[in-house]
């Protein structure tokens, strides 16, 4: 069943060959504010990696990688779901130095999505890691770096606006942050996402702190493996989209997982098999950087500031039949 909303009266703002040119506009455009802003330098990423080296992030922990077998290297691979792990191990076999961090083009494929106006089965980002002091697993750090980050997107949007009049996305620059904690008070009989709608509505832009711990009503307002970031020091970038009525994630960073965090979070999250892998070894002996860092949603940055519907506008994957008529009605090409 299709879960693809259009709204009345709308109409893709741009033509197919202007689209295109916004994209490879935005994507050339908020690479660079990025790296500029966080001091991040380019590189070349996997799309699969060894299943049995620990390094596929393992998102909620239901998800289904893509696998496959590689005859004449005899193992079998795993297409990636996202760069968390890979990048930290990166940092430290490329020789990056404190306050120097790395930033890749990240394609996964996440079969196992609901797919719908912001979900895709195909994963495009910009995933970045970046080495940092012990005195930077902070708050008042992990903060500085949303709003940096922040900044990035609208300088992003500033330059798309010149460079394409007909567009006049105006997005907020204040960051409000709050934990799941916090959000969980104020909205108690809502849902997760419900209360998202609601802070999101309120405040524009917001970075959602603390996720994938439990919270006092014994739920976690959302999944979060237990062994990259660190559920005291991570959240969620989430901006009001007023198009969709709705909350809309752009990016998933934290403060990484220290050897004391990951050996917590492993034991709460029932996951102590995973001790005995390459990677976690590692960071369990402390022979990996200190770290922070996150993902950011090319399509989803697309969406933004053109201001489309639904993400097959901005990137190509596969949909359901469903899916294609309802936009096809509207007048609406799924690349």
């Amino acid at each position: 069943m299709s879960k693809c909303y259009i709204p009345e009266g709308y109409h893709t703002p741009l033509s197919v060959y202007e689209m295109q040119r916004a994209i490879e506009f935005i994507k050339s455009n908020f690479q660079t504010n990025l790296s500029n802003a966080l001091n991040l330098r380019r590189v070349s990423a996997p799309l699969f990696v060894d299943e049995s080296s620990g390094l596929n992030d393992n998102l909620n922990g239901v998800e289904r990688p893509v696998g496959f077998d590689i005859p004449d290297v005899g193992v079998n691979g795993q297409v990636v779901h996202s760069l968390a792990k890979w990048k930290r191990l990166a940092l430290k076999r490329y020789d990056f130095n404190v306050g120097k961090g790395l930033f890749t083009d990240m394609n996964a494929i996440r079969r196992d999505e609901e797919v719908d106006n912001l979900h895709s089965v195909y994963v495009d980002q910009w995933d970045w890691e970046k080495i940092i002091d012990r005195e930077d697993r902070s708050v008042e750090y992990l903060k500085r770096t949303v709003r940096d980050i922040v900044g990035a997107i609208t300088e992003t949007a500033d330059a798309l606006n010149i460079a394409f009049p007909s567009l006049h996305n105006r997005l907020p620059r204040d960051v409000y942050f709050l934990t799941t904690q916090q959000l969980e008070d104020m909205y108690p009989a809502l849902s997760p996402r419900e209360r998202e709608n609601e802070i999101c509505r309120e405040h524009g832009v917001v970075f959602l702190m603390q996720i994938g711990k439990e919270l006092k009503s014994g739920i976690k307002h959302d999944g979060r493996a237990p062994d990259y970031d660190d559920w005291e020091l991570n959240g969620d970038i989430l901006y009001w989209n007023e198009l969709l009525g709705r909350a809309f994630e752009v990016s998933s960073m934290g403060i990484r997982v220290d050897p004391e965090s990951l050996d917590r979070q492993l034991t709460l999250a029932h996951c102590d098999d995973r001790r005995a892998l390459p990677f976690h070894k590692m960071l369990l002996n402390g022979e990996l950087p200190l770290t922070m860092g996150g993902g950011i949603g090319q399509s989803r940055i697309c969406m933004l500031l053109i201001g489309t519907a639904h993400i097959g506008e901005v990137q190509v994957s596969l949909w359901d039949e469903e899916t294609r008529k309802t936009c096809e009605d509207k007048g609406i090409l799924l690349l």
